[in-house]
């Protein structure tokens, strides 16, 4: 019997021999989805700005930012941080703030005056859209930086849509909102002001436009009939928010009533304290769990004196009484009335009841169908069913919030530049989700986020000052680095102190790594360390 060279016995024990490695499988870099990717609405590649400002890279990470969400001052204020909800670090200690690290990378831009570089090349085509909501305005955002010349016409007299009239100051400061705007109509998108659209279609002809966004907001109030002696003080909750954002605020008296369950409710009740009234309530006709708005708005109501009333429904309105009607849930959780009914005290009574689109104008367009919402009916594309004309925002059946808006007029955008070029585009492929149960955490201790501190109730309903701070770039990039670069490889070297055999190979700072295939010997030992599972085990080929 031939005895092998000596010299060959130790790649014999690693499982490797004369021609190579024995393995049935092989390690492969593979990046996933990060779930706060994936659960935001507007699209933003959240974990790769985050990284940037982990490295103190500010302005490289707002552009990588505004690609997607030309908003990230407004979104870092007002949006409800889907993001945050789905943040694998909240099952290790607590959700990264990522909110307030998109605000502070919006604040710095505008501090900064960082610009949008100016489109290039143009292709000729004209987009209308109607309406300057956050869903308009995005749309408006992508298409000029696809190089098509784009014009907004829109009802209001300033730009905005609920951003302007909706949000109270306390929560979007008018200079902030301003700037935002400011730099979006920089790149050469046209505002059309004060102008209705009535027949879209002679609209359309008449201004040359190759497609059309419909991206109307949800302005319109549903009214319920409450027998009141003084009608005039009932007020639509939207038009009330719109008067104060506009400094027309009515006179309400010193006790507020505000009938639903909403995130527009808590705003008009907080709006209410902030303009005198000694005493705001909000009744609501279903339970805490039914109500739609969402928790930390009630919880912000709450501390600021709000009280609010449920399982109640109001019957009639004699100011400066109000009488309400108690209800209970039945087993299919609908409310009904029991017969009991109470007396409270109020001067104003503010409907808060729901919003619908204005979307009437839309009727005599042929192929536009409706929901039983009046929204508009739209394909994967966001085309209705009337060739170039697409919708979205409040005008589609969807969740009504800043974010969902800019993410439909992102996806708007996209399709309608594949429909003008004469393509269907294409759909690419989503890696699967990087979820919790698939890290191996060693890598990461505890580490607690960082909060951002706000005014004491007592000053809050004093004036409409915002309450709520940025950070700071300390705090910041503190959050930043708590990321947990779910899914995707930040280069800790865990894989090459891992590897027994010393394949792999690290390519330098920012490039990541390579496997050398002669030397591996499918042993896994780096795809169990990987923190992120940014490694993954596949079966060889061949």
């Amino acid at each position: 019997m031939t005895l092998p060279d000596i010299t060959s016995l130790p790649d014999l024990l690693h499982g490797r021999s004369l021609t190579g490695p024995v393995r049935s499988s092989r390690p492969i870099y593979r990046d996933l989805l990060p779930p706060c990717n994936v659960s935001c609405p507007a699209g933003e590649n959240i974990q790769a700005w985050l990284a940037h400002v982990e490295a103190g890279l500010y302005e490289q990470a707002w552009r990588q930012l505004v690609a997607d969400n030309p908003f990230p001052s407004v979104h870092g204020r007002v949006c409800y941080h889907p993001c945050e909800g789905s943040c694998n670090r909240a099952e290790l200690d607590s959700a990264i703030s990522i909110h307030a690290v998109e605000r502070f990378l919006g604040d710095s831009a505008l501090e900064r005056g960082w610009e949008f570089p100016r489109p290039g090349k143009r292709t000729g085509k004209r987009v209308l859209i109607i309406g300057a909501g956050p869903s308009g305005l995005s749309a408006a955002y992508h298409l000029t930086m696809r190089g098509h010349d784009v014009e907004i016409r829109d009802s209001g007299s300033e730009p905005g849509g609920m951003m302007r009239y909706g949000i109270p100051a306390y929560r979007l400061p008018r200079d902030v909102l301003s700037k935002e705007l400011e730099r979006i109509f920089a790149i050469g998108i046209r505002l059309t002001a004060n102008h209705k659209v009535i027949d879209l279609e002679e609209e359309r002809r008449e201004g040359g436009f190759d497609a059309v966004f419909v991206a109307v907001g949800a302005h319109l109030s549903k009214r319920v009939d409450i027998p009141a002696r003084d009608a005039g003080r009932i007020l639509d909750a939207v038009a009330f928010l719109k008067d104060v954002a506009a400094g027309e605020p009515p006179v309400i008296g010193k006790r507020v009533a505000v009938y639903g369950g909403g995130n527009t409710a808590m705003d008009a009740a907080r709006t209410a304290r902030r303009l005198g009234a000694n005493e705001a309530l909000i009744v609501y006709r279903r339970t805490r769990a039914q109500m739609p708005a969402h928790e930390e708005e009630a919880e912000d109501a709450e501390r600021e004196g709000v009280r609010i009333n449920w399982l109640k429904t109001i019957t009639a309105f004699d100011a400066p009484e109000l009488t309400v009607e108690a209800m209970e849930i039945d087993e299919r959780g609908v409310p009904n009335p029991t017969g009991r009914f109470e007396q409270l005290a109020a001067d104003t009574v503010i409907l808060a009841l729901g919003q619908e689109s204005d979307t009437g104008f839309l009727h005599s367009v042929p192929g536009v169908e409706f929901s039983a919402d009046g929204t508009v009916k739209v394909s994967e594309s966001m085309m209705t069913g009337h060739l170039g004309v697409f919708a979205g925002g409040d005008a589609v059946p969807a969740e009504r919030t800043v974010t969902v808006g800019v993410g439909h007029g992102k996806k708007a955008a996209q399709h309608i530049d594949a429909w003008l070029a004469g393509s269907h585009g294409v759909e690419k492929t989503k890696p699967r989700t990087a979820t919790f149960d698939i890290l191996h955490l060693w890598y990461f201790g505890d580490t607690q986020r960082r909060l951002q501190t706000e005014l004491a109730p007592e000053e809050r309903v004093a004036d409409f000052s915002e309450v709520v701070a940025g950070l700071s770039a300390e705090e910041a990039v503190y959050e930043a680095a708590r990321c947990l670069s779910c899914g995707n490889c930040f280069e800790c070297d865990g894989c090459m102190g891992a590897c027994p055999e010393n394949a792999v190979v690290k390519l330098g700072p920012g490039q990541r790594y390579r496997f050398d295939y002669d030397r591996c010997t499918g042993c896994g030992h780096c795809f169990e360390q990987c923190p992120v599972h940014a490694i993954e085990i596949v079966p060889e080929e061949g």
